[in-house]
């Protein structure tokens, strides 16, 4: 069911909730979070909201959607509720703001809050420079941002990483959950030799590649080394070199993977890229501070970016960007999924 409030009040929309959850017999203590989704009203919104939509199911939330529209237009604040099949396992509350109202998203946002429930802030798209210090970010104990949404994800990434604060994490970093399980449980098996170095090839504009290399650079210890793709999506490839032979993993089709390493047989193993809603299900499991995720986006000045060993076998040592991440490709083309 989906009702309009149009030219409404903060005070009007809770009395609207108080009397639907009345005569449906759902209570506040059926949600365990408030979910705020902030972004710039158009036709992307209803994505965000279905992704939530679906990350309800397992986290049951009041998802309250900051939608902001013309700023030149007359102030105005026009809601949306969606309660039932519209709503999947929550209560959608959508906030459209307009004019000068714009600004205050996050005042409108606090007379709707779940009391006493924690509140997870979710910039899908374009993401303020230091989420922490947002007016709805300060709101948060949880702020999630998506870097391979932006314009240019390479220098959002640098961004979060200038800006970091405990309770930010970025959906760049939960793509890596799949390649971070497989590549540590090939360590599990014999030889136990040490890493010597490591290898991660993707496109040029794939956040999550260059995060995985500095994971790597952070746990194993060595110098890990980024190369741009010429071809596949997202992560491609990733070497980690050892005495008795490299431990390799390839996905050229951005599905399956294939894991190859010495004294063992090679395997298939599904790397299918992640969508945003399996990815924003997964970071609504916790609520704490991620150390991995901050010791990663530490490391990232550490990792070195270079192309792809030419068709001699030498390596083209020509940098695809700068360390600092203020180099970018010319057009970006980030994906989804890594």
């Amino acid at each position: 069911m989906i009702i309009d409030l149009p030219s409404t009040t903060t005070s009007q929309i809770n009395s609207r909730l108080v009397r639907l959850r009345d005569e449906g017999g759902a209570t506040t203590l059926g949600r365990v979070l408030t979910l705020v989704i902030v972004t710039e009203d158009g036709q992307r919104t209803d994505a965000a909201i279905d992704a939530a939509n679906d990350a309800s199911r397992e986290h049951p939330c009041r998802v309250i959607v900051v939608a902001r529209g013309a700023r030149q237009a007359a102030p105005r604040l026009d809601a949306q509720i969606r309660v039932g099949g519209d709503a999947g396992a929550s209560e959608v509350v959508v906030l459209r703001l307009y004019g000068e109202l714009a600004k205050e998203g996050a005042s409108c946002v606090m007379p709707l809050l779940l009391p006493d429930t924690p509140v997870v802030a979710w910039w899908p798209f374009d993401a303020p420079v230091s989420p922490s210090k947002d007016p709805i970010g300060a709101l948060a104990q949880r702020r999630i941002t998506d870097a391979a949404a932006e314009k240019n994800p390479i220098k959002a990434l640098e961004t979060r990483r200038a800006h970091y604060a405990p309770g930010d994490t970025d959906l760049a970093w939960t793509r890596l959950t799949l390649w971070r399980a497989m590549l540590a449980s090939s360590l599990d098996l014999p030889p136990y030799e040490k890493v010597t170095e490591a290898e991660v090839t993707g496109e040029a504009d794939s956040p999550s590649t260059d995060l995985l290399a500095a994971w790597l650079t952070d746990r194993l210890k060595v110098p890990a080394k980024r190369f741009k793709a010429t071809s596949g999506e997202g992560i491609v490839e990733v070497r980690l070199a050892r005495p008795s032979g490299d431990v390799d993993l390839l996905r050229p089709d951005g599905k399956v993977g294939t894991l190859s390493q010495p004294g063992q047989p090679e395997r298939r193993v599904a790397l299918q890229r992640r969508s945003v809603r399996d990815c924003l299900a997964e970071e609504l499991r916790r609520l704490d501070p991620d150390e991995v995720y901050a010791a990663a986006l530490k490391s990232l000045a550490k990792v070195t970016k270079g192309r792809v060993p030419s068709a001699s076998g030498k390596e083209d040592a020509a940098p695809v960007a700068e360390s600092n991440g203020t180099a970018a490709p010319k057009k970006s083309k980030a994906k989804a999924g890594s």
